[in-house]
């Protein structure tokens, strides 16, 4: 599970989720639209579907990711706790493992339930600038990953859309195209 705002999805969520695919022993990711993050404000987000959308477009003919809409259905704001208990009531067979960059690791803590999570899922975790330190030494459940990273941000690519920039290569071709052709984010 790979959960993000994807506000909107770029090249570098989608480097993170097919390198850890390929790279690890997981079969699939499944590319969470986080409607609602509580550690994020909302007015800034696009429409969740449309979100959604944009996650499909670039995962098309990728067998390996999946777009998942599973948080539109819950209360919101989105707890991950929350969203795997859910998981594991509705597939009982498959086992769910997270990632996350170690900026999100480093405040983990503050997380609800956050001991539930580390107790039952395995974490796969790609590093970023500044949060590399495992605050978890002794559990084996988080996995330290060594993934290209690109540095870029939705936020970045946001702003530049907002001033008129292109943002084709930062963004995958179809999703750039979307993106342009229905002027979102201006």
């Amino acid at each position: 599970m790979f959960f993000g705002s994807f506000n909107p999805v770029h090249n570098g969520h989608l480097i993170i989720a097919n390198y850890i695919c390929e790279t690890t022993d997981l079969d699939r990711v499944w590319m969470v639209v986080s409607p609602q993050n509580p550690f994020k404000e909302k007015q800034s987000l696009l429409n969740e579907y449309d979100r959604l959308h944009l996650i499909q477009l670039a995962i098309d003919g990728n067998k390996n990711l999946r777009a998942s809409d599973i948080e539109f259905k819950l209360p919101k704001p989105s707890y991950t706790i929350d969203t795997l208990t859910h998981l594991k009531e509705k597939y009982p067979d498959h086992e769910f493992s997270l990632i996350m960059g170690g900026d999100n690791l480093q405040s983990l803590h503050k997380w609800k339930n956050y001991e539930l999570i580390l107790k039952n899922h395995d974490i796969y975790v790609y590093k970023r600038d500044g949060a590399c330190e495992n605050p978890f030494p002794d559990l084996a459940c988080v996995r330290f990953l060594d993934v290209p990273l690109l540095d870029i941000s939705a936020t970045f690519i946001r702003e530049n859309i907002q001033l008129g920039h292109s943002m084709q290569y930062f963004l995958p071709d179809k999703v750039w195209e979307y993106v342009r052709d229905y002027n979102l984010y201006k």
